[in-house]
Order: structure tokens, then C-alpha cells, then sequence
């Protein structure tokens, strides 16, 4: 039997300014999710977790918490974008276009917009790409630039993957 590695991750040097990286995995979000992070995060407004509040509203149903689409659409990229992340250095120009509500599928993709050599650490680059998140409509429904540092190839942490009868 062969050992395969699995993906690992960009490094630095295989990022290219204009690749777009489709994310693999969508995720329906449930009322469960919304009400979870909603507390857990102790955000109280009732458009999130109050269905009879949510009913008076214009939308009739409850929110999704903004805090969580964010939080959601940034881990579906990192296995292409920052599974290899030294730091995040910022969320920039978080734009909401259009309401996420429970039940909804969201995707997302990532742009490359720009890389630079760390000017402090000679085995980090320095990687700003723009993240859009949509919804099982097409719908845009948060846009995002995010920063952040790269390790270069053979700079990252050593990760232990051993299988499970692979000896040491």
C-alpha cells in the first residue's frame, strides 16, 4: 500500500495575485448554530434568537448572526488560503450585501489581491485576499479582505500526521 499525503496547505511561494480558489465545503446553517453563537458571543439582540420578536421585523424570521456568517466564511478558507497562517493581521471592509437567515447553504471563494515578503521575517510572506461568501441563491452575502502572514515552504511548524500503524 502506498502512503499518500493529504493537502497540506499553501505556502507563501503558491500564492499568485488573480488566483481565485473556489472552497470545497458549503454549510447549511440551522436555527441551532444561530442561537448557539448568538449566546455563546453574548450578543442580545432578539432579531437573532426571538422568534416572535423576529416575526415583527421586516424579514419575518430570525437573523443569522453577522459575527457568525464572518466567522463561518473565514474557516471555509482556510484549508486554501491560511491553512499555513503564522498570524491573521485583519479583517478589512466587511460588507453585508444581502441577510443570511437559518437554513441557508453558504459558500465562499477567495481572491488573491496581493503578496509581499515580510519585511521583519525572512520565512513569512505577507498574503491580502478578497473573501466573498454566498448563498445557495448565488446571493453575495458578505465580502471581506483579509491579511495575513504565510509561513514560506519548509518554515512552518513540524505537524506529527503519522497513521495510525505507522511506526515513529
Amino acid at each position: 500500500m502506498a502512503l499518500k499525503p493529504g493537502w497540506s496547505g499553501r505556502f507563501f511561494e503558491d500564492f499568485e495575485v488573480g488566483d481565485v480558489y473556489v472552497h470545497p465545503l458549503g454549510r447549511t446553517i440551522t436555527q441551532t448554530d444561530n442561537i448557539w453563537f448568538t449566546l455563546l458571543t453574548q450578543n442580545t439582540a432578539p432579531i437573532h434568537f426571538d422568534q416572535h420578536y423576529a416575526a415583527q421585523t421586516e424579514f419575518g424570521k430570525p437573523l443569522v448572526d453577522s459575527t457568525l456568517t464572518l466567522a463561518l466564511v473565514t474557516g471555509q478558507s482556510v484549508t486554501d488560503v491560511s491553512q499555513n497562517v503564522f498570524a491573521n493581521l485583519g479583517w478589512d471592509e466587511v460588507k453585508l450585501p444581502h441577510p443570511v437567515f437559518e437554513g441557508d447553504t453558504i459558500y465562499s471563494q477567495s481572491e488573491v489581491l496581493n503578496k509581499r515578503e515580510s519585511k521583519s521575517r525572512p520565512n513569512i510572506g505577507i498574503v491580502t485576499v478578497k473573501t466573498t461568501g454566498y448563498n445557495q441563491e448565488g446571493k453575495s452575502v458578505i465580502t471581506f479582505r483579509r491579511t495575513l502572514m504565510v509561513y514560506k515552504r519548509g518554515q512552518a511548524p513540524h505537524i506529527a500526521r503519522l497513521a495510525p500503524d505507522a511506526e515513529a
